[in-house]
């Protein structure tokens, strides 16, 4: 017994050793990057003008009244919070309704992917007209760019159940409500994950394209800003704090992937 508890501990020993040496090593190529980064902008191997530099970066966020930063940072991480819940919960809430209705789903599938190949940015004068230049906006551009992969990647997870188990409940009396419970969610909450997961990264696309289009505030508001004026320490500076709030918020999602396996 003693032996086992041993080779469990030395297994839990090294599973901690590998997750601290994966973990170092990524902070070792960030801190790597920014070295080189600053390093090339000191020596003159690159012009700091055109592509900035960690110093000018940090120059440039200190400039910044705190509270002006933080009004575009919050208005940016709003909108594309509400963006990737509604997109998210209403992509599932449609691919329930195309797995359960099997007619409805053979008779949708070619316009899904056609709406899926169909380049969003086209409908942002559309989309202005529709709710008005503001929030609301930027908020559809988000769910418009999410929805359509939110919809194929959980009706693919719901389709790839096995039949087998399918036609073991039915056999035994359950209906179609008590498999979606209690087979068809269960099974595709890996993949309900990596849908939240690619989420992130589409949440934050579609806000900053709306926010290209139609904002006067937010990050893309000063990405777009800078980029006129040619300010390109605070181009860097907020594709930076994109940069660590869209990893910020996949560690979220990791999080929930976490617990969710707790719990399976």
């Amino acid at each position: 017994m003693k032996k086992v508890l041993s080779l469990h501990e030395q297994y839990l020993r090294s599973v901690r050793l590998n997750k601290i040496k994966v973990l170092s090593i990524q902070l070792a190529i960030l801190i790597l990057f920014f070295s080189v980064w600053e390093l090339a902008a000191q020596l003159n191997w690159i012009d700091s003008f055109i592509t900035s530099s960690p110093s000018r970066i940090l120059k440039t966020l200190g400039s910044m009244e705190s509270l002006e930063i933080f009004r575009h940072v919050g208005i940016t991480v709003m909108e594309c919070i509400v963006g990737f819940i509604i997109a998210s919960v209403l992509g599932t809430l449609i691919a329930v309704l195309l797995w359960w209705f099997e007619t409805l789903r053979k008779v949708m599938e070619p316009y899904i992917v056609v709406l899926n190949a169909l380049p969003k940015i086209a409908l942002g004068p559309l989309i202005i007209i529709w709710v008005g230049a503001g929030y609301k906006a930027i908020i559809l551009m988000t769910v418009l760019i999410c929805i359509i992969v939110t919809v194929m990647s959980v009706l693919a997870a719901f389709l790839s159940c096995d039949d087998g188990k399918i036609l073991l409940m039915r056999s035994m009396g359950a209906s179609k409500f008590q498999i979606l419970i209690k087979l068809i969610l269960p099974n595709a909450v890996p993949n309900l994950i990596s849908m939240l997961k690619i989420n992130v990264g589409l949440s934050w696309v579609g806000v900053i394209m709306g926010e290209y289009l139609v904002s006067a505030a937010g990050l893309g508001y000063l990405i777009i800003y800078g980029g006129q004026v040619f300010k390109l320490d605070l181009v860097m500076a907020s594709t930076l704090i994109l940069c660590i709030l869209a990893a910020v918020m996949y560690m979220g999602v990791a999080l929930v992937e976490k617990f969710a396996k707790r719990f399976r």
